[in-house]
C-alpha cells in the first residue's frame, strides 16, 4: 500500500526556553549567595535589576511573579527580619532562577487527538493537538504540544508556535481522595499505626497540605517511635506528590503549555506520553494519557486526566501489573471494563483489563515477535482506533541493528485479546532521510487518527524530530482482514 509523507517537520528549536528554579546543592551556598546581594547598595541593587529585567523580560510571560515566588521559598536564609525593598527581594529571587531550553535536543514521539473545540474549522477540516517528548538539557524529557489542521486531501497544517513557554502551575488546592489514596498505599505496602492515625484525622477529601499537618501533628503525638515512622511519612509524602494536578494560564496558546517533571519520581523526565480520547458510557468525553516517569534508575507508569489541556491531573498507576514502559489505553470500555496494552517482559504486546483507572492486576497475551523486523520487540504506537473491521492498532517493531519500525494489527471489537489480522511487512520504514538522529534507525509514533477515510500517523524520526505520514484506512484494513484468510 502506498503510505504518503507530508513533508509537514517539527525540529527542536533551541530558542525556546521557559524559567524554572534553580536550586543550590547547598544550603549554605544559597545563603551566601543572598548574603553578597545583601552587601549591595539599593542604587546597586535597582541597576542590576533594571539590568537582568532588560536581557530578560522580553523572553518570559510574568517573569516579575516569579521572582518574588523565588524570594519567598528563599527568604529563610536571611539573617534578619529586616523588611527588603521590592528591588532587592526580586534581585534576589533572579539569582534562584534559571532558563532551561525544553526542546534544545529534540522533538520526537507524538501522539495526536482531536482537539476539544472544532468550531471555525472548514467543512472537511479537523483541529488536532499533537503532544510531544521534549528533551533538553541533561536529557531530561518533558510533554510539549502543538496544534494543527488537516483536511480532507490529508493536507496538513501546523499552527506556529509563539515565542513563549510556561512551565504550569501547581494547584495547591487540589483534593486527594482519602480511599483511593489509602487503596494505592496498600498496594506499595505501606499499612500500619501510623498511616492509621494520620488519615483518621483527614476528611475524605484533603489537601497536601492537610496531609502535612496530619503527618506532623501524628509526629509529635508519637515522637518516642518518630524514627520507627519515618520511613511510611516519606512513603506517604513521596506517593501524594506523585499525585497532583497542575493549571496552565487558559488563555495562553496550546503551544506555551508544558507537563513539566515535578515529583521525586520525575527527576529525570517523563517521557512518550500517549493521548486518548475517551468517551464513557454515559457519552461523557475525557482526555487521558499514560506516560514514563523517570528518576534516573526506576521508570513508573504515570496516568493523566484533563477535559481541557489546560487543568491536567497527574496520578499513578498501580496493580501487579504496571510494569515496564509503553502502556496504552483503548478509547472506551469494552464488555463494561477498561482496556490497556502494555509489555510487562519488554518483548512481547498483552491487554489488561480492570473495572477501575488506577489499578491494573491482570494481562492476556496478544502478541510475540513473529517476523523479521520485530524479533527484538514488539510494542504499541498509541492507542487502539476503534473501526468497523476491529481494533487497528499500530505496533512497534525492533530488528536487526536495532532498527524501529512501524506496523499493524487488527484486534476482534469484542475481545482484544484476540488478533484478526496482522501485517507481515512495516507500514513504514525510516528512509535515508529520516535514519539519522539521535537514535538513528528509528521512526515510532505514540498515537494516530483517522480524518476522512485516512489514517493519520505522526511519527518521530530517529528520536530527533517528528513529521507526519497519511495512509487510505480502507487499503490498512483491507491488507489486514486479507491477512487472516
Amino acid at each position: 500500500m502506498h503510505v504518503t509523507r507530508t513533508g509537514v517537520l517539527l525540529r527542536p528549536n533551541n530558542a525556546r526556553v521557559l524559567y524554572r528554579p534553580f536550586e543550590p546543592t547547598n544550603p549554605q551556598r544559597a545563603t551566601r549567595i543572598i548574603g553578597r546581594v545583601m552587601a549591595l547598595g539599593d542604587h546597586e541593587v535597582d541597576a542590576l535589576l533594571a539590568a537582568v529585567l532588560s536581557e530578560f523580560h522580553g523572553r518570559h510571560q510574568r517573569l516579575v511573579n516569579f521572582f518574588q515566588e523565588r524570594f519567598e521559598s528563599v527568604q529563610h536564609h536571611l539573617l534578619t527580619d529586616k523588611p527588603l525593598t521590592e528591588s532587592r527581594r526580586l534581585l534576589i529571587g533572579s539569582y534562584f532562577t534559571q532558563e532551561y531550553a525544553l526542546e534544545s535536543a529534540a522533538l520526537f514521539n507524538p501522539s495526536l487527538v482531536w482537539y476539544p473545540n472544532q468550531e471555525g474549522c472548514p467543512l472537511g477540516t479537523a483541529r488536532f493537538i499533537v503532544s510531544l517528548r521534549a528533551t533538553g538539557e541533561g536529557h531530561v524529557s518533558s510533554v510539549g504540544f502543538r496544534s494543527g489542521t488537516v483536511d480532507a486531501a490529508g493536507s496538513i497544517t501546523l499552527a506556529a508556535p509563539t515565542g513563549f513557554v510556561t512551565a504550569p502551575r501547581v494547584v495547591a488546592s487540589a483534593i486527594y481522595d482519602k480511599p483511593l489514596f489509602l487503596r494505592k498505599l496498600s498496594e506499595l505496602g505501606v499499612g500500619n499505626g501510623f498511616v492509621d492515625a494520620v488519615f483518621t484525622a483527614l476528611d475524605d477529601g484533603f489537601t497536601l497540605r492537610d496531609l502535612e499537618g496530619s503527618l506532623a501533628a501524628t509526629s509529635r503525638q508519637q515522637r518516642s517511635r518518630r524514627r520507627e515512622w519515618e520511613p511510611t511519612a516519606a512513603a506517604i509524602l513521596a506517593l501524594a506528590k506523585a499525585n497532583y494536578e497542575i493549571e496552565c494560564d487558559p488563555d495562553s496558546d496550546i503551544s506555551e503549555r508544558i507537563i513539566f517533571p515535578y515529583s521525586p519520581a520525575e527527576t529525570n523526565g517523563i517521557e512518550d506520553a500517549r493521548f486518548v480520547r475517551f468517551v464513557e458510557d454515559d457519552g461523557s468525553i475525557h482526555y487521558y494519557a499514560t506516560y514514563t516517569a523517570f528518576d534516573g534508575s526506576v521508570v513508573l507508569p504515570q496516568f493523566v486526566e484533563t477535559e481541557d489541556f489546560v487543568r491536567f491531573r497527574v496520578s499513578t498507576l498501580n496493580g501487579s501489573e504496571i510494569i515496564n514502559k509503553g502502556l496504552a489505553l483503548f478509547p472506551r470500555r469494552i464488555n463494561g471494563s477498561y482496556v490497556m496494552l502494555s509489555r510487562q517482559d519488554g518483548e512481547n504486546m498483552y491487554v489488561m483489563e480492570s473495572d477501575m483507572l488506577h489499578f491494573w492486576h491482570s494481562r492476556r497475551l496478544v502478541l510475540r515477535p513473529t517476523f523479521p523486523w520485530e524479533y527484538v520487540q514488539v510494542g504499541n504506537c498509541g492507542s487502539p482506533i476503534e473501526t468497523e473491521a476491529g481494533w487497528l492498532v499500530l505496533t512497534h517493531g525492533v530488528g536487526a541493528m536495532r532498527k524501529y519500525a512501524i506496523g499493524a494489527v487488527l484486534l476482534d471489537l469484542d475481545d482484544p485479546a484476540r488478533v484478526i489480522g496482522r501485517l507481515a511487512e512495516p507500514l513504514l520504514l525510516a528512509n535515508e532521510n529520516e535514519r539519522v538522529g539521535y537514535v538513528p534507525n528509528v521512526v515510532y509514533s505514540c498515537g494516530s487518527a483517522v480524518h476522512a477515510g485516512l489514517l493519520v500517523i505522526p511519527y518521530s524520526m530517529s528520536d530527533y524530530a517528528t513529521s507526519f505520514a497519511t495512509v487510505p484506512l480502507a487499503d490498512v484494513l483491507s491488507a489486514l482482514v486479507a491477512s487472516s484468510t
